[in-house]
C-alpha cells in the first residue's frame, strides 16, 4: 500500500482523496497540507487524514511514500523539485508546469533522484479513447487526417474577483490550463507531437479575470492538422472528433468525469456515396481518478517511469507556452 499525502485540499484535491480512500488496495492518503487548514478540517477527519501545516513537514515525514499535488499551477514545478530531492514520489495535477524549461527541470529532477512522477491527464485511461488509439493502430480509421477538440464551461463565473484562477500568470490563455491541456494531451496520445500553433485568446464576457474565449489551429509533426477551442464563460460541453481516411470517431458530452461512450461512422468502400449511420458503443464504468492514482502506485512498485524529460507531459507545457506566445504576439509559433 502506497502511503500518500494530499497537498492542496480544495474541491479537486478532495475529489482525488475520495476516489481511492477505503476503495483501493494500492494507495491511500494518510496526511495532508493546505493553505486553508480550517476549511479542510472536517474533511480530513472524515477520511482519517493527519493534517500538517506545511509542505516541508510532509517531505520530512519518513512514513510518507508519495505526495499528490492539487495546488495552484505556478507552484507545481518547484514543489516537484523539492519532493524529488526529498525522495518522495510525486503525482501532480495538470498542467505539470506553465512553460517548457521549468517543466523539463521538474521532470529531470524526478529522473535524477529516481522517483516516479505522474501527472493528472486522466483522459488516457478512458476506454473510449484507448479504443480510438487501437483503431488508428490497426488501420480501422485509416490515415489520421484531422482532430477537432472543444472543452468549455462556466469556469469564469465560478470564482470571484481576486481568486487565483483569475490571475493571468496562473491561468494564461484562458481555459487552457484548466481544460484545454487535457485535450492537447489526448490529441498527442493519438497523433504525436505538435510542431506548430496559431492561437487567439480574448476576455469577452466579463470586465475582470483571465481570458474566456481561446481558440487555436494546430499542426502535428506527422502531418495531421487540428483545432481546439476552450470557452470558460458558457455552458458545459466538450467534444473530440477524430477524422481518418476511412471514417471518424467521436467522444463528447456535458459531463467528462464519467465513462465515455464512443461514436463511430465509417465509409462504405463499396459505395462511398452511401451515407452510413453512426454507431455508439458504451463501456463498463471506470473511475478515471482512481485508475490514474492506482497506475501511479503500480509504477512506484515496479519502478516504471511515467513522466520523463522528453515525454508528452513536458511537450504539453511547450505547446501551452507556444499557445500563450501565439495569442499575445499574434503570430504562428513553431515548436
Amino acid at each position: 500500500m502506497i502511503k500518500a499525502a494530499i497537498v492542496g485540499m480544495g474541491t479537486w484535491g478532495q475529489n482525488l482523496v475520495k476516489s481511492v480512500q477505503g476503495l483501493s488496495k494500492d494507495i491511500q492518503f494518510v496526511a495532508g497540507a493546505t493553505r486553508t487548514p480550517a476549511k479542510a478540517a472536517e474533511f480530513a477527519g472524515k477520511y482519517n487524514i493527519k493534517m500538517t501545516d506545511s509542505f516541508e513537514k510532509l517531505l520530512a515525514d519518513p512514513t510518507i511514500d508519495a505526495v499528490v499535488l492539487a495546488t495552484p499551477h505556478s507552484m507545481h514545478t518547484d514543489q516537484i523539485v523539492a519532493a524529488a530531492k526529498a525522495g518522495k514520489h510525486i503525482f501532480c495535477e495538470k498542467p505539470l508546469g506553465l512553460d517548457y524549461i521549468s517543466t523539463q527541470r521538474a521532470a529531470k529532477a524526478a529522473a535524477d533522484h529516481q522517483v516516479i512522477l505522474g501527472v493528472g491527464y486522466n483522459w488516457r485511461v478512458q476506454p473510449a479513447l484507448q479504443e480510438v488509439r487501437r483503431m488508428l493502430d490497426d488501420g480501422t480509421l485509416g490515415k489520421l487526417l484531422h482532430i477537432e477538440g472543444n472543452f468549455c464551461g462556466p469556469s469564469a463565473y465560478r470564482f470571484p474577483k481576486g481568486h487565483w484562477r483569475h490571475e493571468g500568470d496562473e491561468s494564461p490563455a484562458g481555459g487552457m490550463t484548466g481544460r484545454g491541456v487535457h485535450v492537447i494531451d489526448a490529441m498527442m496520445y493519438l497523433a504525436g507531437p505538435i510542431d506548430q500553433v496559431t492561437a487567439q485568446s480574448f476576455r469577452i464576457a466579463q470586465d475582470f479575470g483571465s481570458d474566456d474565449t481561446t481558440s487555436m489551429l494546430l499542426h502535428f509533426a506527422g502531418g495531421t492538422t487540428g483545432y481546439l477551442g476552450t470557452m470558460i464563460a458558457t455552458a458545459e460541453t466538450w467534444r473530440m472528433q477524430i477524422f481518418g481516411s476511412n471514417g471518424w470517431a467521436q467522444v463528447g458530452d456535458v459531463e467528462h468525469l464519467h465513462t465515455w461512450d464512443l461514436t463511430t461512422c465509417m465509409i462504405d468502400r463499396n459505395n462511398v456515396t452511401n451515407k452510413q449511420r453512426p454507431v455508439t458503443k458504451s463501456y463498463s464504468p471506470v473511475s478515471t481518478e482512481r485508475a490514474e492514482l492506482e497506475h501511479f502506485a503500480s509504477c512506484i512498485k515496479s519502478g516504471q517511469a511515467l513522466v520523463t524529460p522528453d515525454g508528452d507531459a513536458v511537450r504539453n507545457a511547450a505547446v501551452l507556452e507556444a499557445i500563450i506566445q501565439s495569442s499575445t504576439q499574434h503570430k504562428t509559433i513553431k515548436l
